[in-house]
């Protein structure tokens, strides 16, 4: 791979080595819609990136916004791209915000950062104008990445670019002297809140560069690589694993047009590496499978596969059956584990270092303990390392839950074998204790449960029978596609029992105490965050299940 620089600390390090590297190799490419409506491919190349970003956050610091916070709201882009790192080579906070949130959640999570700046998408203008026309507002610019001129109280950030570009070239240098504090906070972002109120994570430039650099190790891309970014770009998985190791590497990144366009891009782009979650991925190998046994075409699996030789996945364990599919089509299949407070990478696997079941090894900068392990060596996973956070914004009480002699406290069980490779059991906060003490990761059952063939997704919990006794239950999604496909038009309560005799066989290769005995089915998804999560506690809410 490109071995750029193993000193990079700040991400204006990483921009420098790397447009100098070849300053006319191609960055970003993404669709821009022309006059008569059809779709042209833009491609932008690094020496041009670095230009823009370095205008956009010369007009920043003109507009006297160097230290502030500055929110930045839309879709995975390159406006996006520059904004991220124009504030933060410029000095000033990056707070990057889910787009998919609620006009409320969004105009609170605004608040608690303490923002004075808004970068936004236009179809985010009312919440905007609500938080701009509020008494308590301290936000002295909002800037719209998609309108071509100023309008009453909202800038153009094409205008803002110009102004940038002006600038310069009528003399402003404060952009070159600018000092950046790489242990600084440089980034806020806020968690998923899967079960509770979003805590703000502060990281440095330093953290991000460290997980980056160490991250190479184990994938390797370089400038021949055609990345295809489509996860949310706010959550820190996607910004830092995509979006800035794509430039450490040199790569190009093309930006996805949705999610339902996903297999067109793949081709459109001739994409090479994809980063993904577990829920992508095996709904797009159960649909290869299902085009494969309806159509019967030789062709199939190399229309499917294209260019496509990495793939990268992160958030949950995968199925088997699944990672077995993608490395039959020659797709080397890697997996890793990591939270945004470790920016997020914590460890992965590499083609020549795998283990079945685990997610690989720490990356060589961490340092990993089992804290608390019982008699099988399970316990709580925390690690110490460079790409720790630095803490949650406002919050000491909570930092100093999970943060203790630098050592973070995932929230995760685990436990590690004799070579040192890394096994998830499951969330400490999900742990299933039965009556007889026992313990029960839902995670465990669930994986069993998503190998179905017509399974989309489950979830494990508990239920109390009588004061002695706890039964697990699971709700299941199956896709009614799927199941039509492989057995026929029937009933509900048909597939039901189908699907129950299915649970009887997983039921037989575990413990008693893990044995499945109640289930319900759906074909209707589960609540998740953005980045595919399911939403734990709200589903059990739902399904008013007490939480042990």
């Amino acid at each position: 791979m490109n071995k750029i620089n193993e000193n990079v600390v700040n991400f204006r390090q990483l921009i420098d080595i790397a447009e100098r590297n070849d300053p006319n190799h191609i960055v970003y490419e993404f669709k821009k819609i022309l006059s008569n409506n059809l779709p042209e491919i833009v491609k932008v190349k690094y020496c041009d990136f670095k230009k823009d970003m370095v205008a956009l956050s010369t007009a920043l610091l003109n507009l006297g916004l160097e230290c502030e916070k500055i929110a930045l709201v839309g879709n995975n882009s390159y406006r996006w791209c520059i904004s991220y790192l124009a504030i933060t080579t410029g000095n000033m906070v990056v707070v990057p915000l889910d787009k998919a949130l609620p006009e409320n959640e969004l105009e609170n999570l605004i608040k608690r950062s303490g923002a004075t700046c808004i970068i936004f998408e236009n179809r985010h203008r009312e919440v905007i104008e609500k938080v701009l026309s509020e008494d308590d507002n301290i936000v002295k610019y909002a800037i719209a990445m998609d309108i071509e001129k100023d309008e009453n109280n909202i800038k153009s950030f094409d205008n803002l670019l110009e102004e940038g570009k002006t600038l310069i070239s009528n003399g402003d240098n404060r952009y070159n002297n600018i000092i950046i504090d790489n242990k600084k906070m440089t980034a806020m972002i806020f968690t998923s809140g899967t079960t509770n109120t979003p805590k703000a994570v502060m990281l440095s430039q330093y953290n991000i560069c460290s997980n980056v650099i160490a991250f190479s190790h184990y994938a390797k891309v370089t400038k021949d690589d055609t990345l295809l970014s489509f996860l949310p770009i706010h959550h820190t998985f996607e910004c830092t694993a995509t979006f800035l190791f794509g430039l450490y590497s040199g790569a190009t990144v093309a930006f996805c047009d949705g999610l339902k366009h996903l297999q067109d891009n793949l081709k459109e782009y001739n994409v090479s590496v994809l980063f993904a979650v577990p829920l992508v991925l095996e709904t797009m190998y159960k649909k290869m499978l299902k085009d494969i046994n309806e159509n019967k075409e030789a062709d199939l699996v190399n229309k499917f596969k294209g260019n496509l030789r990495l793939v990268l996945c992160g958030s949950a364990p995968l199925n088997v059956d699944t990672i077995h599919g993608f490395n039959s089509l020659g797709i080397e299949f890697i997996q890793g584990y990591g939270l945004t407070e470790a920016s997020p990478i914590i460890s992965a696997e590499t083609n020549d270092m795998k283990r079945p079941g685990s997610i690989g090894r720490v990356l060589d900068n961490l340092e990993i303990k089992i804290a608390d392990p019982d008699i099988t060596g399970v316990g709580e996973i925390t690690v110490k390392g460079p790409s720790v956070m630095i803490g949650y914004y406002n919050n000491k009480e909570e930092t100093d839950k999970v943060l203790k002699d630098g050592w973070l406290s995932t929230g995760d069980y685990g436990y590690l074998d004799d070579d040192g490779f890394l096994f998830i059991t499951g969330r400490k906060k999900d742990l299933i204790v039965l009556k007889n003490g026992k313990n029960v990761y839902p995670q465990e059952l669930e994986a069993l449960i998503n190998r179905i063939p017509y399974v989309v997704e489950s979830i494990v919990y508990p239920r109390e029978e009588t004061s002695l006794d706890t039964a697990l239950c699971a709700q299941i999604v199956y896709s009614e596609d799927l199941i039509v496909s492989a057995l026929g038009n029937k009933s509900e309560e048909e597939y039901k029992e189908i699907l129950w005799n299915e649970i009887k066989k997983i039921n037989q290769s575990l413990p008693i105490y893990k044995h499945i005995k109640q289930i319900s089915i759906t074909t209707v998804p589960f609540s998740k965050t953005t980045t595919q999560k399911i939403k734990r506690y709200e589903v059990l809410k739902n399904l008013k299940v007490a939480l042990v």
